[in-house]
């Protein structure tokens, strides 16, 4: 999950200085800064990783610091902590609240759009990968073969539209500022532990129904996603470079219950019908700047479905992909 590509190598190496991630104790950026740090040391660089969290996870910081990363405890919705942070000419910005976003809805604005704005005026200077959602789209027809960056946005439910709030506040900063900035629009990426592959492989396990109406989906390995990531930071610009972070496939969720119940050799449940639309990003200029992911869907699955059957650590967070309305 964290070994470096070659093109990783070179582009840590020649990045220019430090590399700060804000919200590294998500999903994600523990692996990403791992990977961030064997790629410098690979390089040969001296440059340092610094992970930013409130570190809430039991033993996360000191795993960290173990892999040689700097990490900062930190509030990132306190003023004054935020501003104690160190300047560093390169950052990547993870932080953000998605689950329970019906329930507390001021909270999740206050992470995904307010706090945002007051990230992009602090670091003005720096070149900034911002980690935004493919959620930004409406649902469109299956059989147009997903948003491209240049489909209008139309965000549903307030996580969504809290989401393109924080994309218009580092764009904002991009064109008053001339801040360098790339904006990643995600959607989904995996690793064992959780993502669109486990809940339908654990549902056919268990032997449990499967709701196709969200008919289809995208699909990345964690790894090639933060790789897109990092040599992001060799493409931020002003005004922001947009992209779709994602793999190539649209990914039948009947056809995955289908292809995890042959490696089960269990007959998968449905329930719902698909519908004509889903929410689907097209990544195909992604895939022409950094190449195709290495991971390919057929590997996903396989390694998926074994870690289901040895009974593998998860992260117990469904995606809710199914979710068609935008309440999360």
């Amino acid at each position: 999950m964290s070994r470096p590509t070659p093109e990783v190598v070179e582009a840590m190496g020649g990045m220019g200085g430090d590399l700060l991630i804000l919200g590294v104790g998500g999903k994600m950026g523990p692996t990403l800064a791992k990977l961030a740090k064997r790629a410098i040391d690979e390089s040969g660089s001296a440059q340092s990783v610094i992970g930013v969290s409130r570190f809430s996870a039991p033993g996360l910081q000191a795993d960290l610091n173990r892999g040689g990363i700097e990490t900062i405890a930190c509030d990132l919705l306190n003023e004054t902590e935020l501003q104690g942070l160190p300047d560093v000419p390169n950052v990547i910005f993870m932080a953000g609240r998605k689950f329970g976003s019906t329930v507390n809805e001021p909270l999740t604005w206050a992470m995904n759009t307010y706090l945002p704005g007051r990230v992009a005026e602090k670091y003005r200077n720096s070149r900034i990968v911002v980690f935004s959602t493919g959620n930004v789209y409406p649902l469109t027809p299956v059989s147009h073969g997903g948003a491209t960056e240049t489909h209008p946005v139309d965000p549903a439910g307030e996580y969504a539209q809290s989401c393109l709030g924080r994309e218009r506040m580092f764009t904002h900063a991009s064109n008053q500022f001339r801040t360098s900035v790339a904006i990643l629009r995600l959607n989904y990426a995996i690793d064992l532990r959780y993502g669109i592959l486990l809940d339908i492989a654990e549902k056919v396990y268990g032997e449990q129904p499967v709701d196709v109406t969200m008919g289809a989906a995208n699909v990345i390995w964690q790894r090639d996603a933060n790789a897109v990531a990092l040599r992001s930071i060799g493409h931020c610009q002003s005004p922001p470079m947009l992209l779709n972070l994602t793999g190539p496939e649209i990914v039948s969720i009947r056809w995955l219950a289908t292809r995890f119940g042959e490696i089960f050799g269990k007959v998968p449940v449905f329930e719902g019908v698909e519908a004509d639309t889903a929410l689907l990003s097209n990544a195909a200029r992604c895939h022409q700047l950094f190449g195709y992911p290495r991971i390919s869907l057929e590997q996903m699955t396989q390694w998926v479905a074994h870690w289901v059957e040895i009974g593998g650590m998860t992260l117990g967070k469904p995606t809710k992909f199914e979710v068609r309305d935008g309440k999360f």
